[in-house]
């Protein structure tokens, strides 16, 4: 399971790379357009916004809208109600280019979530997944909170690549 759902991740994140390259831009970028795009209709949204629905850091989501705030895709406004936030909006350019995309997207979300096609079972997936990113980061935070007890028991503190770990991988 563990090993099927990092392929999937893996190939996700492939398909959504692919959108990218069709409306000219990288892969991180089209998953902040796209949800600025969405989000916009619903709420102001800020740089914040994006970073809590994105699970990504604000530091990170600056720096990308930036670069599309200067490709002409998203336009930045000051918000009337509190100066020290931007307000975030797709320009029409990214409309236009969102719109292009939508065919071939929808067919290949299409065969790619088709084996949810069973009344309820997209729902269910999404709902699911939600769930195991708030579990993820619980058992991040145990996992980092357990370092120093694996420490005194003789192993390494694991580091970003992997690399240093005693004993075998996942």
């Amino acid at each position: 399971m563990v090993h099927d759902s990092l392929a999937f991740a893996a190939r996700l994140q492939a398909v959504r790379d692919g959108f990218a390259r069709l409306i000219g831009i990288s892969g991180v970028q089209y998953t902040i357009l796209i949800s600025v795009y969405h989000l916009q209709f619903d709420e102001d949204v800020s740089v914040t916004r994006i970073a809590e629905h994105l699970h990504l850091s604000g530091a990170f989501i600056t720096n990308e809208t930036n670069k599309l705030v200067r490709s002409g895709l998203l336009e930045k406004r000051p918000d009337p109600n509190d100066g020290r936030r931007a307000i975030l909006r797709a320009t029409s350019e990214a409309e236009n280019r969102l719109a292009r995309l939508a065919e071939v997207q929808s067919e290949v979300n299409d065969e790619h979530f088709g084996p949810l096609a069973e009344a309820g079972d997209f729902d269910l997936f999404r709902r699911t997944i939600a769930e195991l990113v708030e579990s993820t980061d619980r058992a991040l935070a145990l996992l980092h909170g357990l370092t120093p007890r694996a420490m005194a028991r003789g192993l390494a503190a694991p580091s970003p690549s992997g690399a240093g770990r005693k004993g075998g991988g996942t």
